[in-house]
């Protein structure tokens, strides 16, 4: 029996072309085999974070090779210019500290779970940027996405 708390979640990195978008895959993916509506998106969080970019071509290709498809019409969301979709979340899951400390500098208010991805797996550290990495940094970073992904779910099913 699930004991799953939160029905509406977001996750926030740098520029919402990568990370964010594997950490979003691997939840939706999770919560849709379970037949739960939790809701899931993303954004950037980065001051060079900008609505409607195109997600990364080796995000989408490391994540496609896990099964997980990655939308290619898919855009980037700027959170810093949609503040309600933090708002409106019980659950903020971060890939970083620092993008921690930018989502709550966007919150009028503290009420809200924030994590990072490592700390939602009961981890200390960051996920590190895979831009510039190549195919290989992707496949390096999507690994360790799923796997605190997954430790993270395993503390409630």
């Amino acid at each position: 029996m699930n004991k799953f708390p939160y029905k509406n979640i977001v996750i926030a990195c740098s520029v919402n072309t990568a990370r964010s978008r594997m950490v979003e895959g691997y939840l939706k993916d999770f919560f849709s085999s379970k037949g739960m509506d939790v809701k899931i998106c993303s954004g950037g969080i980065a001051s060079n974070a900008r609505d409607g970019m195109l997600i990364s071509l080796d995000a989408r290709l490391a994540m496609k090779e896990d099964n997980i498809h990655l939308r290619e019409d898919a855009l980037s969301i700027d959170l810093k210019k949609h503040p309600n979709y933090l708002e409106q979340a019980d659950l903020i899951i971060t890939l970083t500290e620092t993008h921690k400390k930018e989502v709550l500098k966007c919150l009028k208010s503290n009420d809200k779970v924030i994590l990072t991805l490592r700390e939602f797996a009961g981890e200390t550290g960051n996920i590190e940027d895979p831009s510039m990495k190549g195919l290989e940094g992707f496949r390096i970073a999507r690994d360790e996405i799923k796997r605190c992904v997954m430790k993270g779910l395993q503390r409630y099913f």
